[in-house]
């Protein structure tokens, strides 16, 4: 949808016809909305809600979010760059050379409290926003599990959040949340929860959920009494509630979305290309460090007393 815009691709707004779409000059919402409508194939069921013009870091620019909704799930919003004249408009990154490529998703993505494998320290953190009942997740799932530890066992660590897309997918987010639950009381045991329900995803349905993941914690070391408290008492529905709102404000709509060091890769990435990607990283994160070192190497202090 609007994610298929060309980045950098400037297009002429169209404003009112005839002569008085040329005397017209201020930014006009009807006539933005018009555009992407025509331009997108935006259906009548999806409201495009145009936000009031702001400033831009970009002078002589405006900035204006556009927000595409069907009212209750889906929730997409993309920021245009827009002149003043309101007759052109831009959607584009802004892009700082002093910060990381990827420092807008950096600065939305958050990790606390979310189960993690691998070493904390690892200069590369993998993040992925996955659901328990979307197959692609499950196939990126088992390509994670099987090669990331064992061909980084100091360099990667992994970071699941919770996307579950629920218009299509009735019990995932019971799940998320049973997954929650499991990490919160027993952070081994969550990545154990997270193969056992891929592997069992073509059995769990809405209404065996929470008797299987019952079953589950009373092979696997957690607390079935706890974990039935926390389900029933939904004491996690708060966390996978945020979860899916990072998702929204990065703009996500596929489930598997994976970020390494803030890269975006978006579905089921075939191991060659995400080791591509995450070799790279490793590189990049090692000569990095290596250059601070240099730099901190070569200060000078003089020999002063201090009294």
């Amino acid at each position: 949808m609007l994610r298929t815009v060309v980045a950098s691709l400037f297009v002429f707004l169209a404003l009112s016809g005839g002569s008085r779409a040329a005397e017209k000059s201020a930014f006009d919402k009807p006539s933005m909305e018009a555009y992407l409508r025509h331009q997108f194939m935006l259906p009548a069921s999806l409201k495009v809600i145009v936000g009031d013009p702001k400033p831009s870091e970009v002078a002589g620019l405006m900035a204006v979010d556009i927000t595409v909704t069907d009212g209750r799930n889906m929730n997409q919003q993309v920021q245009f760059l827009v002149s003043k004249d309101g007759k052109k408009i831009l959607q584009s990154k802004v892009l700082d050379i002093r910060e990381s490529p990827f420092a807008n998703d950096l600065k939305l993505l958050r990790t606390e409290g979310a189960p993690v494998a691998g070493p904390p320290a690892a200069p590369v953190t993998l993040v992925v926003f996955s659901d328990f009942q979307c197959q692609f997740c499950k196939e990126e799932a088992k390509t994670l599990r099987a090669n990331l530890e064992k061909t980084y066992p100091t360099d990667v660590k992994m970071v699941f959040k919770a996307f579950p897309l629920e218009q299509i997918h009735p019990w995932a987010k019971t799940a998320a949340m049973i997954g929650q639950c499991v990490h919160r009381l027993n952070q081994g045991a969550f990545w154990q929860f997270h193969d056992w329900i891929f592997d069992q995803q073509s059995q769990i349905s809405l209404e065996n959920v929470k008797p299987k993941s019952l079953e589950f914690a009373n092979s696997h070391g957690v607390d079935s009494l706890q974990l039935t408290q926390c389900i029933d008492g939904k004491l996690t529905e708060k966390d996978i509630e945020r979860s899916e709102g990072e998702a929204r404000a990065l703009q996500i709509n596929q489930t598997p979305t994976l970020f390494v060091n803030g890269r975006r890769l978006v579905g089921n990435v075939p191991w060659e290309q995400l080791k591509q990607v995450i070799d790279y990283e490793v590189d990049y994160s090692k000569k990095e460090r290596a250059a601070k070192k240099d730099e901190a190497c070569c200060e000078v202090k003089l020999a002063i007393p201090v009294k």
